[in-house]
């Protein structure tokens, strides 16, 4: 184990990409202090079916990140993890990656490749739990016609420090959904992005968070159309209880003059539990042609809906059911999308157990 100490720029705060981050709270993961650890954590849950490989990989130089905490994953990083499904395959049964215990006094760093061939279609999910730190660059490969539900569920206990970038690189007309769940941790931020490399495809961003006292959540989306005939939707949820419960979501679509055909929407919700919660939301469009299809972007913050409360609690339901309730069917119309069971209803779960919490300690 070492302090990895690199030369790259220490982001002061002031920095648009840095600036509502809590640098102090990152365990060093930004400024080179974190003691780096040999941890390799993601490992297969179960037997992989034909046509799927999980390897690790030596690794091959990558264009330079305008992210400092993913040069420094790349820095200290010797293999790559790779998921790799093969042309032509069909994999009907979710493969599942999980990780191993942390630790929260030295850090991992971590590469991590997904890729589908021409027309393959698969569900990959990715469980994020214990206490850890932790820095990951994840790259998503997606060959022409290839299909893929992506999910990350942030399900870390109170320590936990997670920085990472969801990288999707979309050939033609595949189709890429991404699902992020944050329910836990003490600092997560993630930036999930989107690059299309040809026309035809498509882009599915769903998320939810929610944040409890004195939590920190940030997602900082950019999707990039460079070709025309591109689609793509973005839909991310939001909850906070408690005093000091922090997120912040920000959503940057840009559409190149050569993206004619363009069809985009963004749309970001949050939801106010209880006073001292804060939620920074910050919706941007850029735009440098006029023959696209459509481009719109939304971003709504407001409390509970007390019609809605006042409905359930006039049928006999108890002021906390009503507010479990209402907070599910916020979110359930995203966590339905995940289509495993079992692992929609241990997220409900938590969600109710996080809000329980929240109750009890305002």
């Amino acid at each position: 184990m070492s302090v990895l100490t690199t030369n790259y720029l220490t982001p002061t705060g002031r920095e648009e990409a840095w600036r509502f981050t809590p640098l102090k709270r990152l365990r060093g993961l930004h400024d080179g202090q974190a003691v780096e650890s040999d941890r390799s954590s993601l490992s297969v849950k179960s037997t992989l079916p034909t046509g799927v490989l999980f390897t690790r990989e030596d690794l091959e130089p990558l264009a330079p990140s305008d992210d400092v905490i993913i040069e420094r994953v790349r820095g200290a990083s010797k293999t790559v993890s790779h998921l790799a499904i093969a042309s032509n395959y069909e994999i009907a049964e979710p493969i599942f990656l999980s990780r191993s215990k942390g630790a929260i006094d030295t850090a991992e760093f971590s590469r991590v490749r997904i890729s589908l061939g021409t027309n393959a279609r698969a569900t990959v999910i990715i469980e994020n739990t214990t206490d850890t730190i932790l820095a990951e660059d994840l790259e998503i490969s997606l060959a022409a016609g290839a299909d893929l539900k992506f999910v990350t569920l942030q399900e870390f206990e109170s320590q936990s420090v997670y920085t990472a970038r969801h990288h999707a690189v979309i050939d033609k007309d595949a189709a890429f959904k991404s699902i992020t769940i944050t329910v836990g941790g003490d600092v997560v931020r993630i930036l999930p992005t989107v690059e299309f490399i040809a026309p035809g495809a498509s882009a599915n961003l769903l998320g939810v968070y929610f944040a409890t006292a004195g939590q920190f959540f940030e997602h900082r989306i950019h999707v990039d159309h460079a070709v025309p005939h591109a689609k793509s939707n973005v839909n991310y949820k939001g909850a906070l209880a408690g005093q000091d419960a922090h997120t912040v979501w920000i959503g940057d679509v840009l559409i190149r003059a050569a993206a004619e055909g363009t069809d985009t929407y963004e749309l970001n919700r949050n939801l106010l539990l209880s006073d001292g919660a804060r939620a920074d939301s910050v919706p941007n469009l850029e735009i440098e042609t006029g023959e696209i299809i459509g481009a719109g972007h939304a971003s709504t913050t407001g409390r509970f809906d007390d019609e809605q409360l006042f409905y359930l609690m006039s049928r006999g339901i108890s002021t906390h059911d009503a507010r479990r309730l209402v907070v599910r069917g916020f979110f359930n119309e995203i966590v339905l999308e995940i289509g495993d069971q079992v692992v929609q209803d241990r997220i409900m779960d938590r969600i109710d157990s996080e809000l329980e919490k929240a109750a009890q300690n305002v």
